[in-house]
């Protein structure tokens, strides 16, 4: 324990070394001769699920309407299909999941950036001193906002028509055969300028707040003192007054608007619960495999079992908003709620009951059963075990909230999708690497330094 050992330096430089230059290299080049060879076979008919179901996809898309509205809307659907088969199905359905898994991974490293921001800001608001000594890793996440964040607008500008059934004009001609009141009644709010509006006032607020935060942290760093600690607790204050809002409206804008018309009141709390625990895990991995390489010394078991308890913890708080969410759409048995699930367990060929199941052994089950015990809660390879299935299990979350609204019977998981995530999981690693190069990796001058280095929860 620390209180037990001598303090080891906190003069600390992360090397970036060319090696692992290299491997994140490799690793995103793999990645895009898997998107290559994934598109390559989608758009020559080689994934057979989505070829075969398509006919399917546009049946579970016309049942769907048909819960919701009544036959007259079934029958709408069936116009809809013949004029999609005027146009030609399969094009469309390729470049449809390229989209799609743009903006899958687009809104989930999204999230993971931004909950660094969300880490800080409540560990400042508590004025917290057990996480001091760490604060770089969450303090390098929000780097890759930018990133994401030209992902999300780009792909919304290019393909919103094939991701989002609101921005179809039709909809909103009152007396056309493809008006839809439901939606119609939303256009105040689902309107492509606001939306775009919206979209780009989430990442231009959440990367200021955090370059303010990150300058305050640098500055800090140089001069000492407690001005620019204050001032951070102010700064982290604010961001959480406007998370608080943003969290929940851009849930509602990145996931939810994708299934027009259903909703849920509960739906920003599950979206910010899964972003905030597959943070907490990138946190708890990158911590442990900079220790690993001989960094971060002063960082202790009771820093590590923190930190595991925290990933426990909302792995549990994850699963009760989900299960919550659930059972209140189950009891109401309500048609134009319970269509949600319906879909994702007997639409489209029943393709996405096995992800949403996976979904919950990754993110529950799995992490719950491993972190249990106390000295699983520091010892490294089970975290990093445990951190690998709740990063992985929560994209997962995301594939199947997406995905059946996106691209229906036409979704698959094979190279294309893994191909996009590991593009996006080097890329966001290289961000990190290269933000902790950028300052000592523990703070020198914070205020809460010294009681950090003697965190013992023995």
């Amino acid at each position: 324990m620390a209180s037990g050992h001598s303090i080891p330096s906190i003069e600390e430089r992360f090397e970036f070394t060319s090696g692992a230059k290299r491997s994140l290299l490799i690793g995103g080049g793999v990645g895009l001769a898997l998107v290559l060879l994934g598109a390559y076979l989608a758009a020559n008919g080689g994934g057979g699920h989505e070829v075969a179901a398509h006919g399917a996809e546009h049946a579970a898309a016309a049942g769907h309407a048909a819960a919701e509205h009544g036959a007259a809307a079934a029958a709408h659907g069936a116009d809809a299909h013949g004029a999609a088969a005027e146009g030609g199905h399969h094009a469309k359905s390729w470049v449809a999941r390229i989209w799609a898994n743009l903006w899958v991974n687009g809104v989930y490293f999204t999230g993971m950036s931004v909950i660094g921001m969300f880490f800080l800001s409540y560990n400042y608001l508590a004025q917290a001193g057990w996480s001091a000594v760490f604060k770089r890793v969450p303090e390098a996440l929000p780097a890759f906002l930018p990133v994401t964040g030209v992902v999300l607008i780009v792909t919304f500008l290019l393909g919103g028509h094939d991701l989002f059934h609101w921005t179809h004009e039709g909809l909103y001609e009152v007396g056309g055969p493809e008006y839809d009141k439901i939606i119609a009644g939303k256009r105040g709010y689902l309107n492509t300028p606001f939306f775009l509006a919206r979209l780009v006032a989430y990442f231009a607020i959440w990367y200021y707040l955090w370059k303010v935060i990150r300058n305050l942290s640098l500055q800090e760093d140089e001069i000492g003192g407690t001005e620019f600690y204050e001032k951070s607790i102010r700064i982290g204050t604010a961001f959480l007054v406007v998370f608080g809002v943003t969290s929940s409206t851009s849930a509602w804008d990145f996931v939810m608007s994708i299934d027009t018309h259903w909703f849920s009141t509960m739906f920003g709390w599950y979206t910010l619960a899964s972003w905030h625990v597959a943070g907490l895990a990138v946190i708890t991995l990158t911590i442990v495999m900079l220790r690993e390489r001989g960094y971060l010394r002063a960082v202790n078991s009771s820093h590590l079992r923190d930190l595991g308890k925290f990933v426990f913890a909302f792995s549990i708080f994850w699963t009760y908003v989900w299960f919550a969410q659930f059972l209140l759409i189950y009891y109401a048995n309500l048609p134009e709620e319970t269509i949600y699930f319906i879909e994702r367990f007997r639409g489209h060929g029943g393709f996405f009951k096995a992800p949403f199941f996976i979904t919950l052994f990754l993110n529950f089950f799995f992490p719950f059963l491993v972190l249990m015990t106390r000295d699983a809660k520091f010892t490294h390879s089970i975290l990093k075990v445990a951190c690998w299935s709740v990063i992985v299990g929560h994209w997962f979350d995301f594939y199947t909230n997406v995905m059946p609204g996106t691209v229906g019977a036409s979704a698959e998981l094979g190279p294309l999708e893994w191909g996009f995530f590991l593009i996006f999981l080097c890329a966001f690693a290289y961000s990190i690497a290269n933000q902790l190069t950028k300052a000592n990796l523990i703070p020198r001058n914070h205020p809460m330094l010294e009681e950090s280095l003697h965190h013992d929860i023995a």
